[in-house]
């Protein structure tokens, strides 16, 4: 009994141990996983306390304890011999790696936050050789981001119709439009709230007299409050109006193109790219033209055509009534001594949507390009045709953060296209799509409440104080004309400077972002040509043009607000 008590009195005695060259210490981490203490941490406590503390116990010890201590010992070894075999990360396990004998196009994040589409799992089949290929090109819709944005336009603005106004205690401003269909027998109603505009039709023959402005807005909204409406007497409210309703419409689009090679899996790699090889060219012909730089006038992307300053050459298309710009990363400016290559980043790096061109097996991580804005990415992989010498088919997969919505078209089972004119179908389609439905992502659709939020409000106030200058209301004509002395000088006034004023610095919402803020001078100092390049996008939630580079050694800090 007295023998037992001084040996647990040793083995709570902590103390280091050294095996050889096995290691130093008694708690050994290898990855995330930390060997928990155990008792036979505690054997090796009594094995380096002093010669006075452990004397009773070897001295009473018969060969046999011997023979178990040191088997004992010999355990400890092998296991300190295992811990050392590190598992591997889980992105490229070798089983992720070995899937339907090919390695699969993108491999998802080890945090997670991710979907791939196909699965991981469906990747058994990928022979190009199969007969279903899927849809039809022509059965590739391309998606509206507002589907009402144009009602006003189509509507009302070439019939007669009346606008009112009104500031609800928990809505906020309401901007309401009504118009009478007299060939149809209908009114046609438009509630304008910080969420959303409302949008309906009811047949005149349901009332016996036409409805006042607020029972309207109460068919369209319950949570109406207020007890009247202000009419809107300003002649110009048309064209304010319309402007706020397809403030989010834009025929163009900008996207990011990365130049993956075989055994490349970092950023800074991938970024570091400059040689194109003739399959990539051929591929970048699928996408557009390489078009000069320098003079161009089409949609540019945020791409310098005076100086530059952006390099000499992009890839240009359009498609279906839409121009589309490619921030190729081989075409963007290197600079060397740079790895993150921040010229390259700051265009890639603030697109919403990018697409990867994998020249060999090398897998794509889903997370592997930091960025705030990227949520989502296609990728392409060349591969050879079975049984034809030379022939070639494309493979694509699609990764995007888990808070995307899917949206189609839907990927073809298996996902290969051998036909080029399918494929450019399919994939300018998928990328439109693609940057429409991650406008619906958490981050971009608070910032497009704040944004359309602060529009509303500022098209409210424009709407009533113009029209209470129509009817006659003397001190707000001073402040009127004062008002527009100053607009004047700046460009233009009220809403629609204001409007102006807001799609540019759309991305100072930071908070919201999680991107720090950098306080910069007043844009009044910028070249009007670099002002113009940077509204050149489409308005709405998309932080690309308004922003310059956001990540600085991995989004440290941002570049200068616009």
């Amino acid at each position: 009994m007295e023998r037992e008590k001084r040996n647990d009195l040793s083995f709570s005695r902590k103390r280091s141990f050294t095996f050889g060259a096995y290691g130093s210490v008694d708690r050994f981490t290898c990855g995330d996983e930390t060997r928990p203490d155990s008792t036979e941490d505690n054997l090796l406590d009594i094995l380096d306390s002093p010669a006075s503390e452990s004397k009773p116990f070897i001295s009473s010890s018969s060969s046999q304890r011997d023979t178990e201590l040191f088997e004992i010992i010999e355990k400890l070894q092998g296991s300190r011999i295992d811990e050392q075999r590190c598992e591997f990360p889980l992105p490229l396990k070798s089983q992720l790696l070995t899937i339907g004998g090919d390695l699969p196009l993108i491999l998802p994040s080890k945090l997670g936050g991710y979907w791939i589409d196909p699965p991981l799992e469906r990747l058994v089949d990928v022979s190009p050789t199969s007969s279903h290929y899927g849809l039809d090109p022509e059965s590739y819709d391309i998606m509206e981001r507002d589907g009402e944005a144009k009602i006003y336009h189509e509507f009302f603005r070439s019939r007669y119709h009346h606008s009112f106004t009104a500031v609800d205690p928990s809505l906020g401003p309401l901007v309401l439009s009504v118009c009478l269909e007299e060939e149809e027998n209908k009114l046609r109603v438009i509630l304008r709230m910080k969420e959303c505009s409302l949008h309906g039709v009811f047949s005149v023959t349901l009332f016996p007299n036409i409805p006042s402005a607020v029972e309207l807005a109460k068919m369209l909204c319950d949570r109406v409050a207020v007890s009247k409406f202000d009419v809107v007497s300003y002649l110009k409210a048309p064209e304010l109006i319309g402007t706020f309703d397809e403030h989010r419409v834009s025929p163009n689009f900008k996207f990011g193109v990365l130049y993956q090679k075989d055994g490349q899996f970092t950023e800074e790699d991938i970024l570091s790219n400059n040689e194109e090889s003739e399959e990539f060219k051929e591929f970048l012909s699928v996408l557009g033209n390489t078009v000069q730089l320098q003079g161009f006038t089409g949609f540019r992307g945020g791409l310098d055509v005076c100086h530059g300053q952006t390099g000499s050459e992009a890839v240009f298309t359009s498609f279906h009534g839409r121009q589309i710009m490619f921030h190729v990363a081989t075409k963007l400016p290197y600079t060397e001594g740079d790895p993150q290559q921040l010229q390259r980043k700051r265009h890639i790096g603030n697109d919403i949507v990018a697409l990867v061109y994998q020249d060999g097996q090398t897998p794509f991580l889903s997370d592997v390009i930091k960025s705030h804005f990227l949520h989502c990415f296609l990728v392409v992989r060349r591969i050879q045709r079975e049984g034809e010498a030379g022939g070639a088919a494309y493979q694509v997969s699609v990764t995007a953060r888990e808070d995307v919505p899917p949206f189609g078209p839907v990927l073809p089972d298996p996902p290969i296209f051998t036909d080029r004119s399918q494929l450019r179908e399919f994939l300018l389609t998928k990328l439109i799509n693609a940057e429409i439905s991650c406008y619906k992502a958490e981050q971009f659709s608070r910032l497009e409440l704040r944004t359309r939020s602060s529009l509303l409000e500022s098209l409210q106030a424009e709407l009533l104080s113009r029209s209470q200058c129509m009817m006659g209301d003397p001190s707000l004509a001073a402040v009127s004309t004062s008002d527009s002395g100053r607009g004047a000088s700046e460009g233009s006034g009220g809403f629609i400077e204001n409007f102006k004023r807001a799609i540019r610095v759309r991305s100072h919402s930071f908070e919201t972002l999680g991107v720090p803020r950098k306080i910069v001078g007043s844009t009044s100092q910028k070249p009007k040509a670099e002002k113009d390049g940077e509204c050149e996008k489409s308005p709405g939630p998309s932080p690309a043009d308004s922003l310059g580079a956001t990540e600085l050694k991995d989004q440290a800090s941002p570049q200068e607000e616009t």
